[in-house]
């Protein structure tokens, strides 16, 4: 299913990055707001992110948002699935 026509719900919120969740819990969006990047992680990717992200969660619990994002997307390697923002290639177009 194609990212634009699935319902998603901000997860964690910070100045650089922002994490979106499905409705179904089945696909996670991972966007670096300032590069227009995104990485979209369905089936074992987003197994494997959620729980590299609790990880963190709970080996640091003071971190804010962006830097637990930040952390997951340089040195989790989440970075490499990452792509153009279809968000942003959408709101320009329907601007």
């Amino acid at each position: 299913m194609n990212d634009m026509n699935r319902s998603f719900t901000p997860v964690a919120t910070g100045v650089e990055y922002e994490l979106l969740a499905a409705a179904d819990g089945a696909a996670l969006i991972l966007r670096f707001k300032t590069e227009k990047l995104a990485a979209h992680l369905e089936g074992d990717d987003a197994t494997r992110f959620q729980a590299d992200y609790q990880a963190i969660k709970l080996q640091f619990p003071g971190w804010e948002s962006d830097k637990m994002l930040a952390q997951l997307w340089d040195q989790g390697g989440y970075s490499w699935l990452a792509a153009q923002d279809e968000y942003y290639q959408w709101a320009w177009l329907h601007w």
